[in-house]
């Protein structure tokens, strides 16, 4: 059954993914975002779920569709909780970057944290360091840690971070310490999950979006990392909207069980530009369109890669799907 949800979860990731590359390098990344959350909105009307959207694009007065508490699915399916951004890196979209992406993240009904939509603090590992570390140590202590484990020098290591202001101080620090930095420019949720991947990134820290947050740990459980995170609210705004959602302590340190739950996790995920981790959409001759896109489970820790031709892709109909 989850096998089954998996591949239709992706079908309307496919969609979005469709819709919004269509605006990628235009410098409009409202359209582009208004473009995939229409399209994944319309796609799931026909899956087979009780789904209700715990992550999406606002509280009900801040978003006509995908809502949180929004209900999604035909209701014939199982009950589960949905995290949905229907376009990750909107400006990278616009300004023609590498790194978007169309991501959706499922697990049975009360599991996935209901995260308002403001900054989190976080550290994300991959299987090496998964359960080691500890958001609440000094970063320097936590680079130590680390090497330690991994054996290797801190000049051998490489830790992500996104490259803003609010991080200057953490970004000195790192430089300090000697380690290597891979500055992101966008993608916060990518940055996450490639600690998990097999390329040269170890840690990734800082502070982004609390949702994006949910749905890079709902990715690192399928692979086998781990995902630490806390609130920073900034406004009184901020603390009464956690409240709302039942955080009656925001500045907690949430776990992986705390933002995931203990339950089963899908994942899936379509480049809508092209990365580290996925292909971007790409328009064919003869009214044709390749997406690629992954899915990932994590009771049975597998992760499957899909290539798709779409024959038509303003009807999303497939002409041809392979697993690569």
């Amino acid at each position: 059954m989850e096998r089954h949800l998996a591949m239709e979860l992706v079908r309307i990731t496919e969609s979005a993914a469709l819709e919004s590359a269509r605006w990628t390098g235009r410098g409009d990344k409202n359209s582009a975002d208004d473009a995939a959350t229409r399209a994944i909105r319309s796609k799931f009307d026909s899956v087979a779920l009780d789904g209700t959207v715990v992550i999406g694009e606002g509280e009900m007065d801040e978003a006509p569709m995908l809502y949180i508490g929004e209900k999604v699915g035909n209701g014939r399916g199982p009950r589960m909780d949905v995290a949905v951004d229907p376009l990750e890196g909107t400006e990278t979209v616009a300004n023609g970057l590498d790194n978007a992406i169309s991501v959706i993240a499922a697990a049975p009904q009360g599991n996935l944290l209901h995260a308002p939509d403001i900054y989190m603090q976080k550290l994300a590992v991959g299987p090496k360091l998964a359960g080691q570390l500890s958001l609440d140590d000094p970063i320097e202590t936590t680079l130590h840690k680390a090497s330690r484990i991994l054996g290797r020098s801190l000049p051998e290591m490489t830790v992500s971070i996104l490259n803003r202001e609010r991080h200057r101080d953490l970004i000195a620090a790192l430089r300090q310490s000697g380690v290597r930095i891979k500055l992101l420019s966008h993608g916060d949720v990518m940055g996450a999950i490639e600690t998990a991947m097999d390329n040269e990134v170890d840690m990734y820290v800082g502070s982004g979006g609390a949702p994006e947050g949910v749905l890079a740990a709902a990715a690192l459980k399928c692979l086998g990392g781990e995902m630490q995170g806390r609130l920073l609210p900034e406004q009184e705004e901020d603390h009464l909207r956690c409240k709302r959602m039942g955080m009656d302590d925001p500045g907690k340190l949430l776990t992986m069980e705390d933002m995931v739950g203990s339950g089963s996790v899908i994942f899936v995920a379509t480049g809508v530009t092209s990365g580290d981790f996925l292909n971007g959409v790409r328009y064919l001759p003869g009214d044709k369109a390749e997406t690629h896109s992954v899915v990932m489970h994590s009771v049975t820790s597998t992760i499957s890669y899909l290539r798709t031709i779409h024959h038509d892709p303003k009807q999303i109909s497939t002409l041809q799907a392979a697993v690569i």
